[in-house]
């Protein structure tokens, strides 16, 4: 049996009561055994963790790791423009190599700022690598083959029938769907309206209601919204629900028009929503009513979207964020610090379909944890560890990071577990990127 002791820190469990409390947690086998005080044999691996926070780690529910080469190669446009003129060309250019440089650079970001778990879009092709190489870091992924049979001015590499779209589709999630111990799932994954078919959409509506998951894109910007109503004759999420993408199985990236008949449909559904405020405000797409949303039960998550798009994948810039963006209209307790870290934990798990396993740290469920420091100038002094970690805390402040017990951050530097060398996995992804970025 497998065992960790992580010693003396103050647990933010995020459990039912929201209990903080100064505890070990005892980890066996991958899970948390225990919380309290807890006395083990000599010699059993301890994690020191007095004068840290441990807390369950970050989840997010809307990246494209594929894009993390265009970092910073698509900046300053709306989002149609961004697709067209850069982000679609760059993601035909995607070879096998680049996508594997992608999935490693973007694990490393991730692992280091303390995301433990993310639900990805990736591009048409090289899913195999995406999946392959992500599952390999120790990073817990659900991951999606971008599905696109229409849209003007794609690319012919990103153009597919909707036969082999949904063929493809099928097979990756039978060669993938709980490898890597479980840690790598699959969900469907139209890329949003606009870039597919009713047939196809229909066809994906259909294997969510065989309880298949499926992530895409709705209601982001509003000249997609206006062009799904021209083109759909309704708007984009009650499309989607006309169609069989809501529920329970289904997360929607964005959401930022939302109708309020959109809105209650969505939570009547049990639609899960992931809000991305650094993408939504650099592509100029506006502010989700992240509150009102939560008022009607509408369950929400975090995300940092793509690199592109953003330009980094720290989840604790979209947690602080988050937390700070909707005061200025709901006033300053409309929207708590509790709340934004819900989104950031409990809410990803929801949107994962995994809130069972993750995001809270209870006996039973997976040892996906962190460890922060706060004994930094930044954060000093802490007498709230929720606000420590909301309003203060940095992904730097990360010391250690666990998934399924096994340690793959240990004092902020990657471990042998994560497969992981910075100083490799940068130099190789500018190399890639260069390379791909010189092609289009």
């Amino acid at each position: 049996m497998n065992m960790l002791v992580i010693e003396g820190g103050t647990v933010i469990t995020m459990d039912g009561a929201r209990h903080v409390e100064r505890a070990d947690v005892l980890v066996e086998d991958g899970q948390i055994a225990a919380v309290g005080s807890i006395t083990m044999p000599l010699g059993t691996p301890t994690l020191k963790a007095h004068g840290c926070i441990v807390m369950p780690g970050l989840i997010q529910a809307h990246t494209h790791v594929c894009q993390t080469l265009c970092r910073g190669a698509a900046d300053d446009l709306p989002l149609l423009e961004w697709l067209e003129r850069r982000i679609w060309q760059y993601e035909a250019a995607l070879d096998d190599r680049a996508m594997r440089a992608c999935a490693r650079l973007a694990a490393a970001e991730l692992l280091i700022g303390g995301t433990t778990a993310i639900l990805d879009m990736g591009t048409v092709h090289e899913t195999d690598a995406l999946s392959d190489a992500l599952g390999r870091t120790g990073l817990r992924a659900t991951v999606g083959k971008a599905m696109m049979d229409a849209g003007v001015r794609v690319p012919a590499r990103m153009r597919e029938t909707t036969r082999n779209s949904l063929a493809e589709s099928d097979a990756l999630r039978a060669r993938w769907d709980g490898t890597f111990g479980g840690r790598l799932k699959y969900a469907y994954a139209p890329r949003f309206v606009l870039s597919c078919t009713d047939e196809l959409l229909r066809a994906v509506g259909d294997r969510v209601r065989g309880r298949a998951r499926v992530h895409t894109h709705a209601s982001e910007q509003e000249a997609e919204v206006a062009l799904v109503r021209a083109e759909r004759g309704q708007d984009n999420i009650a499309y989607f629900d006309a169609v069989g993408i809501t529920g329970p199985q289904a997360t929607l990236a964005h959401c930022v028009h939302a109708t309020s008949d959109e809105l209650r449909l969505l939570a009547a559904r049990g639609t899960h929503v992931t809000h991305c405020p650094s993408s939504n405000l650099k592509l100029g797409s506006g502010i989700a009513k992240i509150p009102e949303m939560l008022a009607l039960g509408i369950h929400v998550a975090l995300g940092a979207d793509g690199a592109p798009c953003n330009n980094n994948l720290d989840g604790f810039v979209e947690l602080r964020l988050a937390a700070l963006l909707h005061k200025p209209r709901v006033g300053p307790a409309g929207f708590t610090a509790e709340q934004a870290l819900e989104l950031a934990t409990l809410g990803g798990a929801r949107a994962l379909g995994l809130a069972a396993e993750l995001g809270s740290i209870e006996p039973g469920k997976r040892a996906d944890l962190i460890v922060i420091d706060p004994r930094t100038p930044h954060i000093a002094p802490s007498s709230d560890p929720i606000s420590t970690v909301v309003y203060a805390a940095q992904s730097r402040d990360v010391r250690h990071v666990m998934v399924d017990g096994r340690l793959l951050v240990r004092d902020g530097q990657l471990t042998e577990l994560s497969g992981l060398e910075v100083g490799e996995v940068v130099s190789t992804a500018r190399a890639e990127a260069a390379r791909i970025l010189s092609a289009i």
